[in-house]
């Protein structure tokens, strides 16, 4: 008797393993695998919110080569992974060796620096729009010391500046913990043996730090390439929901939710779009790794 059961536990092992991977693999095909495949099927329909869609092939494609606001939006999000990437590569690394030091109190500063990663971004966005309103406290601050009052939220330009440093901040603590563990493994028999024989802190960083450090600023580059490229809330908190002075600070993500949302939402022409953003972002990614690759060689 005892070894039947035995013998019907160990048939039955090998499927078990399965049974764990059953709730993941439900939530990703709810969530994830349908939404996508949904996407791509009324990015070639006509369908609105109400109105199922029929199969329109191209048309959607065709009319964004004509869509003076989609090539507002693609300008926009471009733009934004221009000014955003960089600092978020190079800044958080700089946060990251000034708190490596064990001195007291680092730990405040080190939970500081991270704080506005957690925080809510609603409430981050009310906070610079506050900043930065015509009356809040940075133009006051301007308007005493004889500068003037600036147009932060109504030019176009300052008010996607204004985004992105708003993007930036609250990005700085997220990326430093990243350099943070990648610091940790970096010898420190390297800086000593840079030190004795004579290269300052800036040669150490330029020779010793970044080369250690290289793939996980590739890393760092590639997240926040895409998430600069797929940004929503900072703008639209920022600018509206119009995307500030006639919509000229749009982003694609923004066009998908203005277009494809509401009761006669076009779906079929923000799922093209939709798709548009996710062939950019997997391009974004393939051409970080592909610099990394060749740099390597």
């Amino acid at each position: 008797m005892a070894t039947s059961t035995v013998s019907r536990v160990r048939r039955q092992l090998p499927t078990s393993p399965w049974l764990f991977a059953v709730p993941g693999l439900v939530v990703t095909g709810v969530f994830i695998l349908y939404p996508f495949v949904s996407t791509v099927v009324n990015a070639f329909t006509d369908r609105r919110t109400l109105i199922p869609g029929e199969f329109v092939g191209l048309a959607n494609f065709r009319e964004l080569l004509h869509d003076d606001m989609f090539w507002i939006g693609l300008r926009n999000s471009a733009l934004y992974v221009l000014g955003v990437v960089p600092a978020l590569v190079l800044l958080p690394l700089l946060l990251a060796l000034l708190v490596q030091k064990n001195i007291p109190g680092i730990a405040f500063f080190r939970s500081a620096f991270y704080t506005p990663v957690v925080a809510s971004i609603v409430v981050v966005g009310l906070i610079w729009v506050w900043l930065l309103d015509e009356r809040g406290l940075v133009n006051s601050l301007l308007e005493t010391i004889g500068v003037g009052r600036v147009g932060f939220l109504s030019d176009q330009w300052l008010l996607l500046l204004s985004a992105m440093a708003v993007t930036v901040w609250k990005g700085l603590g997220y990326y430093m913990i990243i350099y943070l563990a990648a610091l940790a493994h970096v010898p420190r028999e390297l800086h000593e043996a840079a030190a004795v024989d004579g290269a300052g802190a800036v040669r150490r960083f330029l020779t010793v730090t970044v080369p250690a450090l290289r793939s996980t600023m590739v890393l760092v580059a590639a997240l926040s390439s895409v998430a600069a490229f797929k940004v929503f809330s900072e703008v639209y908190l920022i600018a509206g929901p119009t995307g500030g002075p006639a919509g000229e600070d749009t982003t694609l993500v923004m066009l998908v939710q203005r277009t494809g949302t509401g009761l006669t939402g076009r779906v079929g022409y923000a799922s093209a779009i939709s798709l548009v953003v996710f062939v950019v972002t997997v391009a974004l990614m393939l051409l970080v790794l592909r610099a990394d690759r060749r740099e390597e060689s």
